[in-house]
């Protein structure tokens, strides 16, 4: 496809753009609204922060998803639709995105949503002062200066951003991304209240000073019991929002979220315990919603510590691990094995021809006790690991089936040690670890979102792992328009990290918790699994 071909394509999809609805709580002719419309979900963890320019994990994403809004939002089957801008263009060699923001967007507090919040917001993410964990993310796509900012050599005002005026604005790409627009949609790149975080500085997600321009404002936060978010009536759509509160819950252990949800105290489980599954899709199946996603659960090695500097013991650690028995036995609500890093659920993605992959496991223990022996260990030499995970019911579990797979395939001793989930990624962050649980929920639905991750001094390269070739693929793939072509590139990607072995990949994630009958509006077809409160209704019940 060329060039100018292409970029005809997105500028149909731009005109398109402004007329496209935005997505709002569709309720069904007929259907009678409960009069108390509060919605009740574990969030599975306290998040670190709802700074939206300084969350890096699931917990703090979610709540942001509701108290923010970005340039575009998605639909139930993750589509790109309008946010806070009502349309864009796009330049016709692919390097300007001009957006057009809603003239009638505004802040909680009454102040316009204008094209100087978003200019201050991707500015604070890429600046070194703010220590965005995320500030990577806006590399990706190359805009102008991006990486002298991040590497201190530049100030974020050099940014290519731009206010045209009060509700156009720009961003100036290096070179042209076909997937770009795809990107925004993600909680990290929603607009930033300058006066407000000029005023409070670190406190201002505290709910007496946090602003928002999402359908949500922050009404409380009280620690490790709930965070509630209220109907935030500035809202530009909120003539279409239904539920007027969200409740999240910070509960870890499944089983506990079980009883709360059974109670009748929760409407939404984040997950489901692995011992109920099958009972519960015997007892209520309606209420079981399940769907792929564009995430991997995987085991991560620090390749800066002997010896797993030895891609023979990556290697072999990684084969002895039986991904069918944990997919379909330990899991088993729907997930798949993993053997690459990105997951089938991902648009554009081929896998390669993975030898390792086509073995029996029989076969790959055989091949994983050379690989240890050839590196110095055996039953009689044997290997000592530390593997750390978050805290959770089904990280422990599987913990500790991997650490029984290794002790009787390879007479590998394991340590398991439990972190708390802050704690957790400062582990990871400073590299205080030999083995790590890690898992990746992509960003956008692009291989891109997924590979990334490992690029050489990447902010979630917890395996400190670094390949040029592959760096140099995921370059290329980055300015490559032909679908087809990009895709082979993310394809000879995964072989390489197959070939180096710095993550242990084990199954493909679902989203798989349970539903109230009750709440209307739930997305079932989106592989980011993004859910917005002001899509959802409670129905009479």
């Amino acid at each position: 496809m060329t060039v100018n071909k292409l970029f005809t394509g997105l500028a149909l999809a731009t005109a398109i753009s402004a007329a496209l609805p935005a997505q709002a709580a569709n309720v069904p002719a007929g259907v009678e609204l409960a009069k108390q419309q509060v919605l009740v979900k574990n969030n599975g963890s306290e998040p670190a922060t709802l700074d939206p320019q300084r969350i890096e994990g699931t917990p703090g994403a979610a709540i942001a998803k509701d108290l923010f809004e970005g340039l575009v939002s998605q639909d139930q089957d993750g589509n790109v639709l309008p946010g806070s801008a009502k349309s864009w263009d796009v330049s016709e060699d692919g390097l300007e995105y001009t957006f057009h923001l809603r003239e009638n967007g505004k802040w909680s507090n009454g102040d316009p949503v204008t094209a100087d919040d978003f200019v201050f917001a991707f500015q604070r993410l890429v600046d070194p002062k703010t220590a965005s964990a995320y500030a990577w993310y806006m590399q990706i796509p190359g805009i102008v200066n991006v990486d002298d900012i991040v590497n201190g050599k530049k100030p974020a005002t050099d940014l290519g951003v731009k206010a045209i005026d009060e509700h156009t604005f720009q961003i100036t790409l290096k070179k042209p991304v076909a997937f770009f627009i795809k990107m925004l949609a993600n909680a990290t790149v929603s607009p930033a209240h300058r006066a407000t975080i000029e005023k409070w500085g670190d406190k201002w997600t505290s709910p007496e000073h946090m602003v928002t321009n999402g359908a949500y404002s922050l009404d409380t936060w009280i620690v490790n019991e709930r965070i509630t978010l209220k109907r935030n009536h500035n809202y530009w759509n909120d003539a279409k929002t239904v539920i007027n509160e969200v409740d999240y819950l910070p509960i870890q252990s499944a089983t506990a979220a079980l009883k709360r949800y059974q109670a009748g105290e929760m409407d939404m489980t984040l997950g489901i315990p692995l011992e109920h599954y099958k009972s519960l899709k015997k007892d209520i199946p309606d209420e079981i919603r399940t769907t792929p996603l564009v995430a991997t659960y995987y085991y991560v090695f620090n390749t800066k510590k002997a010896p797993f500097d030895d891609v023979r013991v990556r290697k072999a650690l990684s084969y002895a691990i039986n991904r069918d028995a944990i997919a379909y036995h330990v899991v088993a609500q729907g997930q798949k094995p993993a053997y690459s890093m990105t997951p089938e659920a991902t648009n554009g993605f081929t896998k390669p021809d993975l030898a390792w992959e086509k073995m029996s496991q029989k076969e790959r223990v055989a091949k994983a006790k050379k690989l240890l022996k050839a590196a110095g260990y055996d039953q009689d030499n044997p290997l000592h690991i530390k593997l750390t995970y978050n805290t959770s019911e089904g990280h422990k579990k599987i913990a500790i089936v991997v650490a029984q797979m290794w002790k009787k395939a390879l007479g590998v001793d394991v340590e398991l040690a439990n972190e708390e989930w802050k704690t957790f990624l400062d582990t990871k962050r400073q590299g205080n670890f030999e083995v790590a649980r890690e898992g990746w929920h992509g960003d956008y639905n692009e291989p891109s979102t997924m590979l990334t991750v490992l690029v050489t001094g990447g902010g979630t390269n917890s395996a400190q792992w670094s390949n040029k070739e592959y760096d140099d693929l995921l370059a290329q793939a980055m300015t490559t328009q032909n679908d087809k072509d990009r895709s082979l590139l993310y394809t000879q990607a995964e072989q390489v990290l197959a070939n180096d072995m710095p993550v242990m990949p084990i199954y493909q994630y679902v989203t798989s918790r349970l539903v109230k009958p009750y709440v209307g509006g739930y997305p079932m077809h989106n592989a980011e699994d993004n859910v917005y409160t002001k899509d959802l209704y409670i129905v009479k019940h």
